[in-house]
């Protein structure tokens, strides 16, 4: 069995996270980068989205869970929505969610911090 890795990378969104008051109400710009490993060799020599995973629905479950809730972490992001397209898509075998947080308050200069979860499918025993 071969296996093959979907992204989507820097999906930008405008949302209200953080551990201070003022980033709940300002907000700010989170970037989310899903990497999907899965056998895509019958849908890549079949051309045929149901035999993959489709994209443009993992796209809204991230905008969904990131513009949808208020979370004092990114590791809470990158969680919940590993998790939901993980239980999402029966193709896959394993998510990679990567949330970042542009200019976070750590009392100086930083382009962001980032958070990076990793799951993989339980395999039958």
């Amino acid at each position: 069995m071969t296996v093959g890795t979907v992204r989507l990378r820097n999906a930008v969104f405008y949302a209200h996270h953080g551990v201070m008051q003022e980033e709940h109400r300002i907000g700010g710009r989170y970037e989310v980068d899903v990497a999907m490993d899965l056998d895509f060799e019958a849908a890549a020599t079949e051309d045929d989205l149901s035999l993959t995973v489709d994209y443009e629905k993992v796209y809204g479950t991230v905008s969904r869970v990131v513009t949808g809730n208020r979370f004092f972490l990114i590791e809470r992001l990158a969680y919940l929505i590993a998790r939901e397209i993980l239980e999402g898509s029966a193709h896959l075998r394993a998510v990679e969610v990567t949330v970042r947080k542009a200019n976070p308050p750590v009392g100086g200069p930083c382009d962001c911090a980032e958070a990076v979860y990793r799951c993989v499918r339980a395999t039958e025993p």
